[in-house]
């Protein structure tokens, strides 16, 4: 769905082209009529000249060619004609109609009347009628003026008010999205706040809102109360879990080291409770990062926590023979608790270690999208088919090796919880497995550049 700064400014243009579209159409139609009013205005003055040079004269030629002094009168095929027929036929006309004579409504009334027609280069609208003069005399007047002046008026006039319409059309524009970026700007600052004071356990003042957001602001104070106490909760009754469990399982693998000292053999059982320690330990991973993944504002020098374990990892018995190679830029930072980190790289870490045959390799990357890491080995891989199998809570595909089978999954699960992503694939460089993992770079509250 498109953002609400977008929505209003499509809306804004499209109700404004309407409204300029419609005040366009009309201003036309009315700058027509108002120009063709203009010219008829002039014409039947002009006519109103003629009949009256008419009475003057008597009809006599030369004396109404001294009488009507428009100089366009006197110039051959200037677009503006008279002319006056007797009732035998005689007419007297402008020396600007040379040789031609106008083709007028030949039941001319008294009343004078407007009429288009072709004239000598180009088509004319005029104004005729029959003239009764003061000795009997009925004479038919026409005066008529190219359409040329009129059609060049009124595309002056469309060019100005298209020009001036782009030139308001444009100032609506800018105005709209000035416009919509001042109205917008509350709920971006809202969104900027409540993302910054998620951790820090400020309120939002609704004073520092307009009136229609401060509502919502009060709102958004009560949701954010009530989900860090359910965050706070959560973590709590994760540590009170892990600390009621841990004491009865350490009895029981106490127990069972001094019956194995006794010489009984308790390899299941001690398996079966390496196991329930496996999955306590996934299932309290799983509740702490469920109650701190999404919203999250921590973050974790990645490289860091990867030579932390490194050290850790280097010293232990079954490593001694085998390097590990960290390839990792101080500066990327992951959206993740310390703790949840530590225990994806540790899980995956032992794993490498316990299948690689010489070497295993740390390195990571970035992009505005998202943070990934990968450790990959030189051991021998996870055929493509088993992958699937191998995220799978208690999926070993190899029991030879001692282990619960839930290092990948407990992985995946705390990947989740924070939106991220874990991918199984071999080694380009090593040739054993590639375990790949990403976390994206912003999510909702948590939603922060790294500090």
């Amino acid at each position: 769905m498109r953002s609400l700064r977008q929505r209003a400014i499509i809306g804004g243009l499209l109700w404004a082209g309407l409204i300029v579209a419609i005040g366009g159409v009309a201003l036309f139609y009315f700058f027509d009529a108002l120009t063709l009013r203009r010219f008829d205005t002039a014409l039947r003055e002009r006519y109103l000249q003629v009949v009256s040079a008419l009475g003057n004269s008597g009809g006599d030629s030369d004396l109404m060619n001294e009488l009507l002094t428009d100089p366009a009168y006197q110039r051959t095929y200037s677009g503006r004609y008279w002319q006056v027929i007797a009732a035998d036929g005689t007419a007297v006309v402008s020396r600007s109609l040379f040789d031609a004579l106008l083709d007028h409504p030949p039941a001319a009334t008294e009343e004078p009347g407007y009429w288009i027609g072709p004239g000598p280069e180009s088509n004319l609208r005029g104004i005729s009628s029959m003239v009764e003069l003061d000795d009997g005399s009925v004479w038919t007047v026409a005066v008529a003026e190219s359409l040329e002046a009129l059609n060049s008026e009124r595309n002056q006039i469309r060019q100005s008010l298209l020009t001036t319409f782009a030139f308001i059309g444009a100032l609506g524009v800018v105005g709209a999205m000035l416009q919509m970026s001042a109205v917008i700007r509350p709920l971006n600052k809202l969104r900027n706040d409540v993302a910054h004071r998620w951790d820090s356990n400020d309120t939002l003042d609704p004073a520092d809102y307009p009136e229609e957001v401060a509502p919502l602001v009060t709102d958004i104070n009560t949701l954010l109360h009530r989900n860090r106490e359910i965050v706070e909760r959560g973590r709590r009754q994760a540590a009170d879990l892990a600390h009621a469990l841990r004491t009865p399982t350490a009895i029981l693998r106490n127990e069972l080291d001094a019956l194995t000292s006794q010489g009984r053999d308790l390899d299941r059982a001690k398996e079966a409770l390496d196991r329930v320690d496996a999955q306590l330990q996934r299932s309290l991973a799983r509740i702490r990062a469920e109650n701190t993944g999404a919203t999250t504002k921590t973050h974790t020098r990645l490289s860091k926590s990867v030579d932390r374990l490194a050290r850790l990892f280097r010293s232990m018995p079954n490593a001694r023979n085998k390097s590990l190679k960290v390839d990792l830029s101080d500066r990327i930072h992951i959206p993740m608790d310390a703790q949840d980190l530590e225990e994806i790289l540790g899980n995956t870490l032992e794993n490498a270690f316990k299948w690689a045959r010489k070497a295993v390799r740390v390195i990571g990357g970035e992009s505005p999208d998202d943070i990934w890491f990968a450790i990959e080995d030189d051991g021998p891989g996870i055929p493509e088919e088993s992958r699937r199998e191998a995220l799978r809570s208690g999926g070993r595909l190899d029991t030879s090796m001692p282990g619960t089978g839930l290092g990948l999954a407990i992985a995946a699960d705390l990947m989740h919880a924070y939106g991220g992503r874990i991918a199984l694939s071999q080694s380009e460089d090593l040739g054993g497995l590639r375990v790949t993992f990403s976390v994206p770079a912003r999510r909702g509250l948590g939603a922060s550049e790294a500090e």
